[in-house]
């Protein structure tokens, strides 16, 4: 099969996986309803020649990443008395890492930069690419508006800063 008979990758099938110490993934915290943020460019400058005015010469100056955000509905239980736990069938409970991440961050200002690999999957779940995020860390937390009037689910707003991401193509 050639690349012009390829149907173009829906976007709604992925997966959010934070690497504890690198490697380990957190089994917890993997759903979102969103993410965005995944972009880079090249930030110039612009140097001027002395007689020439017709145009300035743009050189690269460095690399500029944009923060990663992720969406997800605002679950309780995983705010609920500091204990950032839940259950999971056939596990008892668990701690949310991501929570525990945020609350040492925003209460302690504490960072512990860890690894997070967003990645794409087909209509079978086999993983067709990513985006590998490095040595990300919290810096924004916000919950949607509450609203008397509104029928809509509560969506925790988080956003990490990183380092730098690599794009990874399977």
């Amino acid at each position: 099969m050639n690349f012009a008979d390829k149907e173009p990758t829906l976007s709604h099938r992925f997966g959010v996986f934070f690497l504890s110490g690198g490697v380990i993934p957190n089994p917890i915290d993997v759903r979102f309803q969103k993410v965005s943020g995944i972009n880079t460019e090249v930030q110039l400058d612009t140097i001027n020649e002395g007689g020439q005015n017709l145009h300035a010469h743009r050189v690269p100056k460095k690399i500029n990443y944009n923060n990663l955000v992720l969406e997800r509905g605002f679950v309780a239980s995983s705010l609920a008395d500091g204990l950032n736990s839940f259950s999971l069938p056939g596990f008892g409970q668990m701690r949310s890492p991501l929570i525990s991440e945020f609350n040492a961050t925003f209460s302690f200002f504490k960072f512990n930069p860890s690894n997070v690999l967003v990645t794409l999957f087909n209509e079978n779940g086999i993983p067709i690419g990513g985006w590998l995020f490095l040595k990300a860390y919290p810096v924004k937390w916000s919950v949607s508006d509450l609203d008397a009037q509104s029928n809509s689910v509560a969506i925790d707003t988080m956003e990490l800063a990183y380092t730098r991401f690599q794009i990874l193509r399977l």
